[in-house]
């Protein structure tokens, strides 16, 4: 009887860390012209900002048909915290109400609150550049906005001028 309890007990366990262990972000990245769709997807991590000044490696793969571009992305600011408004409130009281012995007695208060909401994280930005392999090599270049959950989109031009949209 112990036993069952036990497997059930770690599967609860397993099951809850099951939504934070994902795969690395992926998308799609869409030709504004004709609409052909391909795929694109990270190295997980990679759409987080980059401290140091060390080596870069390729840390992204984008196929749209045929064509497969591998580059690498970089985050190049961080996410701070937008301005949050002081919020603030002030209240008074009184009144005058009968007591138990049957005489008044009067009351008056003062109340005040002061807090500042917590801050609301805004989008970082950054880009990626890739290219294919071959004689005639075809690059891509792109903006993106990035959230803290690492979803984000972008924008992308290819050398011959080719506009994309990109959603991941």
């Amino acid at each position: 009887m112990k036993r069952p309890l036990m497997l059930l007990g770690l599967a609860a366990v397993l099951a809850s860390c099951a939504p934070a262990l994902v795969g690395p972000p992926s998308g799609r990245i869409v030709n504004t012209s004709t609409g052909q769709e391909g795929t694109i997807s990270f190295v997980g991590g990679s759409l987080q900002p980059r401290t140091g000044t060390g080596r870069l490696d390729n840390n992204v793969t984008i196929q749209i048909g045929e064509q497969t571009y591998v580059g690498r992305s970089v985050i190049i600011d961080t996410a701070s915290p937008a301005p949050s408004p002081l919020d603030f409130g002030i209240g008074f009281n009184f009144g005058n109400p009968w007591d138990n012995m049957g005489s008044r007695d009067p009351y008056f208060g003062v109340n005040g609150t002061a807090r500042t909401p917590a801050p609301r994280l805004v989008s970082r930005t950054g880009n990626l550049i890739a290219r294919t392999d071959g004689n005639a090599p075809r690059t891509l270049t792109c903006t993106l906005t990035v959230d803290v959950q690492e979803h984000g989109y972008g924008e992308c031009t290819d050398s011959s001028g080719v506009r994309y949209a990109l959603q991941f």
